[in-house]
């Protein structure tokens, strides 16, 4: 135990008569892991706030809309648009044996909401009850709306939070009574707040029945078409089959309405499924990009470390011929030589450690943009990067002190 405190005390007072190529060592190091840590936590971040983003959406999300067809030269048909109908909607719902959830829209933005409190104009939309399994949408007051109330053509809403806050201000709302144009809805339940800020067009929405809604509110303007739809949601029946269910789609729609379905250019569709390998490929190549980053700082801050444990022990050679002649042993020679490089690297290593915590920590106070979540430190990524550093660390100091405490005192003293 003796032994071990006598070795400790020569580290520190070592390190303190060489201050300043210790601090600049110390430095360098905690640098180095420090903004290597803050880079793989900003870049954890982002990919979190962009999964959380993806899921509030919904899961395994895609959408049809109204097109045109293309132009074709000697086809009546083509330059034209077309709207989808109902009878898009249940033919698909009928026929795409590859689509596990599907609903038809009817959205309307100048329907006037108004409460006892308050009015408003929100979005109002017309969904069929499974419009929940598809988007995400978890009810945080009072119930969804059931197949009943589609059937039945009931007079209920479901209120998204911001269109709850307006109108009712902060007064009881399930079971109350709103007019949308004069007609009087039940709210039967509301949404939780979805997504971050007040970007999110979930949170002003008004939900009521399909059927209702195509009953009482139709689609505005001159269509030309039975029972037209503005847009059709659904899931294909698992995420790897989502271009089978996404030809299914077209097939039906351009069979439907009279076109090539190979002709993709009439199709106005989102597929979150490929956004979200899309987003995935982003962050392969941002893992690759960082892995890179931090591979080269853990270079560059363990030639630092080799260079100057070489030199420290280079001109501390004759100190070795010194301990020696005064009967130190090879063994105790390595062994401070080993702790000083330990201690080196994983003090400082801790110090960067301790920096990128403190700089996340002061981020996560800050409102992150839209899209990024607070910076997180990867535990992993930090033994990584402390583990290397001190390896490197002690394989330079070991080295070029075994060379040394190999030679005899005498030429161990004549060293210059």
């Amino acid at each position: 135990m003796r032994m071990v405190i006598d070795t400790v005390g020569q580290i520190f007072r070592t390190l303190w008569a060489h201050k300043l190529r210790s601090f600049l060592t110390m430095f360098g190091i905690a640098w180095g892991v420090g903004s290597l840590l803050l880079l793989i936590g900003l870049g954890e971040g982002f990919r979190s706030g962009q999964m959380k983003r993806m899921a509030s959406i919904g899961e395994d999300i895609m959408f049809v809309e109204s097109g045109v067809i293309p132009a074709v030269e000697g086809n009546v048909n083509s330059g034209r648009r077309y709207f989808l109908t109902y009878k898009d909607y249940a033919d698909i719902r009928r026929e795409a044996s590859h689509v596990r959830n599907a609903s038809p829209v009817i959205t309307r933005g100048d329907i006037r909401a108004v409460s006892e409190y308050q009015s408003a104009a929100g979005q109002v939309m017309g969904i069929e009850p499974q419009f929940q399994k598809i988007r995400y949408l978890p009810v945080e007051h009072g119930r969804w709306m059931n197949d009943l109330d589609n059937q039945q053509r009931r007079f209920v809403a479901v209120l998204g939070s911001e269109i709850t806050k307006t109108l009712f201000q902060g007064n009881p709302f399930v079971g109350t009574t709103i007019l949308l144009n004069g007609l009087r809805f039940e709210v039967i339940g509301t949404i939780e707040k979805v997504g971050r800020g007040e970007n999110n067009g979930t949170n002003t929405r008004i939900y009521i029945p399909f059927e209702t809604m195509r009953t009482y509110f139709p689609m505005k303007g001159d269509f030309q078409v039975e029972n037209p739809v503005s847009w059709i949601n659904y899931q294909p029946r698992t995420r790897d089959e989502h271009l089978v269910a996404k030809d299914e789609v077209r097939k039906i729609i351009a069979r439907n309405h009279g076109f090539d379905w190979h002709a993709t250019e009439a199709f106005d569709e989102w597929d979150t499924i490929q956004g979200a390998k899309t987003v995935g490929k982003i962050f392969d190549a941002m893992n690759m990009f960082l892995g890179s980053v931090g591979l080269v700082t853990l270079a560059l801050g363990a030639i630092g470390v080799i260079n100057i444990m070489l030199v420290a022990v280079t001109e501390r050679t004759r100190e070795i011929g010194l301990r020696k002649a005064l009967g130190a042993t090879n063994r105790s020679v390595l062994w401070q030589f080993f702790l000083e490089g330990i201690f080196l690297t994983i003090f400082s290593g801790l110090l960067g450690l301790g920096f990128a915590a403190a700089l996340t920590g002061f981020l996560g106070t800050m409102p992150a943009p839209e899209g990024f979540d607070t910076p997180k430190i990867v535990p992993m990524s930090a033994m990584l990067a402390i583990g290397t550093l001190a390896l490197a660390g002690v394989v330079a100091g070991l080295y070029p002190a075994r060379k040394a405490a190999m030679l005899t005192p005498v030429e161990a003293l004549r060293q210059e």
